[in-house]
């Protein structure tokens, strides 16, 4: 139940009944998801971390927080599906644009880009929430793919980062609609 109404017009409307359709999963809430427990954020790399905050194997998609604590290349990518960003804090770039983002920017990143991600030193850790979508794929200098990372390699690090650190494997689970 949502927080009771004082002076707001709608008090006294109720809820609609049979909110959710059968088979149908309740909405994913978390409360402060760029702050909380370290042991919820997966090491990607060296002073990079990630926390996921909804994951959808059905689609290819998860939705997460990146963080770097340090001024950092956090990796090179091409993606052939849209990406959506929210910069929370810090300063973050791509190496190939001729923006910076910094707390409260928006990027919407087009299918078919590729770019080198970098974060700034600043006086706050780089912050970012990203929605990603389908793969990506791993670029050395020159761009050739290298690897990938999709949603079920993803899922497979969040898994064991959590068995290792005490919080189960499972966890992963809760996160999935």
């Amino acid at each position: 139940m949502p927080e009771a109404p004082t002076t707001e017009p709608w008090a006294g409307t109720p809820p609609v009944p049979h909110t959710l359709r059968p088979g149908a999963k309740p909405e994913a809430y978390m409360a402060k998801i760029a702050e909380g427990d370290e042991r919820y954020w997966v090491p990607i790399v060296e002073d990079v971390y990630s926390k996921p905050v909804w994951i959808s194997p059905t689609l290819n998609m998860w939705a997460d927080v990146l963080m770097a604590k340090k001024p950092c290349i956090v990796n090179r990518h091409y993606h052939p599906k849209p990406i959506w960003a929210y910069t929370i804090s810090g300063k973050w770039a791509y190496l190939e644009h001729d923006w910076t983002a910094t707390a409260g920017d928006f990027i919407f990143e087009t299918p078919g880009e590729s770019h080198t991600l970098v974060a700034y030193e600043h006086e706050d850790p780089m912050k970012v929430f990203f929605v990603v979508s389908g793969p990506l794929m791993w670029l050395d200098e020159q761009g050739n793919t290298v690897g990938h990372f999709d949603v079920f390699d993803y899922m497979t690090m969040a898994r064991e980062h959590y068995d290792k650190v005490g919080i189960g494997a499972d966890y992963v689970d809760t996160l999935i609609r």
